[in-house]
């Protein structure tokens, strides 16, 4: 069964489908058989990345069932090893799906015969991207150092953890009331935190909460901090960290830093994806460091975190 990795971000200009593009190329040059999904519905535009013109069918169509088979939509990208499944295709309406619509989308992803799935979703926390992202529990998000990206990785974060648990329970259900009214108030910089709520539910309905509070720990999520400009980010980007343990007892790993390159604007202008057009620039390295981490360690057996704030320093030192 292929392995699903969900990348998404807080706020656009991140630069997370030059990500998604690059690592899945990165993926395939590591013998995987990868297939990139445009899942960036209402607003697809991977395949000007990749330097294929949009005259294919795409999701869009599945959801609108002119295509009934997945399959059918596999682009062939003339890179080995390297298929890409096009977005809405300018088909209007497909950026607002039902929940079933979403699960058929990702049952039929996971059928595929591939190695690693590449879902390149939208930017931001609409529910759409929310329910793809979790069908993974170690999906990607890319941020930048800024403060303004970090607060959107981490309201992305506790929309991701609010929709997981929630799900977890019936619809009207007494404990979707209580998560609800909880989420409602103030988390930052009080004591209304994720281990208060979680006793809570332990509390008032025993072994029936079990169950999500479960599912909802599963989560590990895996940032890669893109157009990095130097250790001032460091600060910036463990305050995601810390803020979602804190917050959500949520722990999160470092797993990439991506220098800002200039090859980056070039690639974009040419349509041509940065690997491909100078596999020694420093951007480049650093995705083909990322892609031998995911490789050796697609999905971890056990959340861990670097010691204090060395992760993204060794990272910087190593040109991941």
């Amino acid at each position: 069964m292929a392995i699903i990795l969900p990348v998404a971000s807080g706020k656009g200009g991140v630069g997370k489908s030059v990500f998604a593009a690059n690592c899945a190329i990165a993926l395939s040059e590591l013998g995987k058989t990868t297939v990139l999904v445009d899942l960036d519905l209402g607003a697809s535009n991977l395949h000007t990345l990749l330097g294929i013109k949009n005259r294919y069918p795409g999701i869009g169509n599945l959801v609108y069932r002119t295509e009934t088979n997945l399959e059918a939509l596999l682009v062939d990208t003339g890179i080995p090893r390297l298929f890409f499944i096009p977005g809405d295709t300018l088909l209007p309406g497909t950026a607002n799906l039902d929940f079933f619509t979403k699960q058929k989308i990702v049952k039929s992803l996971m059928s595929l015969p591939a190695d690693y799935i590449l879902m390149d979703l939208g930017a931001g926390s609409s529910y759409n991207t929310v329910d793809f992202f979790l069908t993974s529990s170690s999906g990607l998000i890319v941020t930048m150092g800024e403060s303004t990206a970090i607060l959107n990785a981490y309201s992305f974060l506790k929309t991701a953890f609010y929709r997981a648990l929630i799900r977890s329970f019936p619809p009207k259900s007494a404990e979707r009331q209580l998560i609800t009214s909880f989420f409602a108030q103030k988390m930052e910089g009080s004591t209304n935190t994720y281990p208060v709520l979680r006793q809570k539910l332990r509390e008032q309905y025993g072994e029936g909460a079990q169950n999500g509070i479960t599912q909802v720990e599963k989560l590990y999520t895996r940032i890669i901090l893109n157009m990095g400009s130097g250790p001032q980010d460091l600060s910036v980007g463990i305050k995601l960290r810390e803020i979602a343990k804190k917050n959500l007892d949520l722990q999160v790993e470092y797993i990439g830093y991506i220098p800002r390159d200039p090859v980056v604007s070039l690639s974009v202008a040419s349509r041509k994806p940065a690997l491909l057009l100078q596999k020694n620039a420093p951007f480049s390295q650093a995705i083909l460091a990322i892609a031998a981490r995911l490789a050796s360690q697609p999905i971890p057996e056990s959340p861990r975190l670097y010691p204090d704030n060395e992760d993204l320093r060794a990272l910087m030192d190593s040109g991941a």
